[in-house]
């Protein structure tokens, strides 16, 4: 296993969650960030893999000084953070461009956008001091392919996903990476919710049919490219984002 903790943030989303499960098996622990499922990130804490200590943490991504405080236990608890996975996003409904009133733009900007510069602000210190670090962010697919209906959800995925290409061009001299994972239609979270109550089965099965490999992906799915990316088996892997969408945009 690799020395120190992974740190995720929103871990007791689906995508979150299994990220946490996924790195559980790479590292000597995992910070476990969650809002306010505390339940959750206590239970989820208890699932991890043998040897890996689970620590449930509080971290309210619209207060700094919750993130800050939030990074530097985690850094106080295991010694070394060698990543942090952004996995957070607002609970949102696909409404069209002409339906988006200015509150849900700033309500998912103030999170998604502005929380993940708190959770950079935060961690660079911290990986600057130990020699190296790194981020994986979970944006969205589609940035690739776009989903009439999801601009308020990839609009500010835009903008976390060029953040992420910022810190690895200017951060690299400093042994940390940046990098992303771009899900596609994933039956897991969020996705879920949508597959089982947004549209017809019938909308949905001409869309898993337009899917390279027929199906729609799950949380598993996203949780190994995250801890991939954040492994050192992915040294030499800076700056890109992997989509993983079964071959939803091709």
């Amino acid at each position: 296993m690799t020395k120190g903790a992974a740190f995720v943030v929103g871990a007791t989303g689906g995508l979150g969650r299994a990220s946490v499960l996924a790195l559980s098996r790479d590292w000597d622990g995992v910070a476990i960030g969650y809002h306010s499922s505390a339940e959750k990130a206590a239970q989820l804490a208890t699932e991890l893999s043998p040897g890996c200590e689970g620590w449930p943490v509080h971290c309210d991504l619209t207060d700094s000084t919750s993130v800050a405080a939030a990074i530097a236990g985690a850094k106080a608890r295991f010694g070394r953070i060698g990543t942090v996975v952004f996995a957070s996003g607002v609970a949102i409904e696909q409404p069209h461009v002409s339906r988006i009133e200015e509150a849900q733009w700033r309500e998912v900007i103030e999170t998604e956008v502005i929380g993940l510069t708190r959770v950079v602000a935060a961690a660079l210190p911290v990986f600057r001091e130990q020699g190296g670090g790194n981020f994986v962010i979970v944006v969205s697919v589609a940035n690739y392919a776009f989903p009439p209906g999801d601009a308020l959800s990839s609009v500010p995925k835009a903008a976390m996903e060029s953040l992420g290409r910022a810190i690895a061009k200017e951060e690299g001299r400093h042994g940390i990476r940046a990098n992303m994972v771009a899900p596609g239609i994933i039956d897991a979270g969020l996705g879920s919710s949508f597959l089982r109550t947004m549209y017809t089965p019938e909308i949905w099965e001409a869309q898993r049919k337009r899917i390279a490999l027929q199906s729609f992906g799950s949380g598993e799915d996203i949780g190994e490219v995250v801890a991939f990316l954040a492994s050192d088996r992915a040294r030499y892997i800076t700056g890109q984002t992997v989509i993983v969408d079964g071959g939803f945009s091709l």
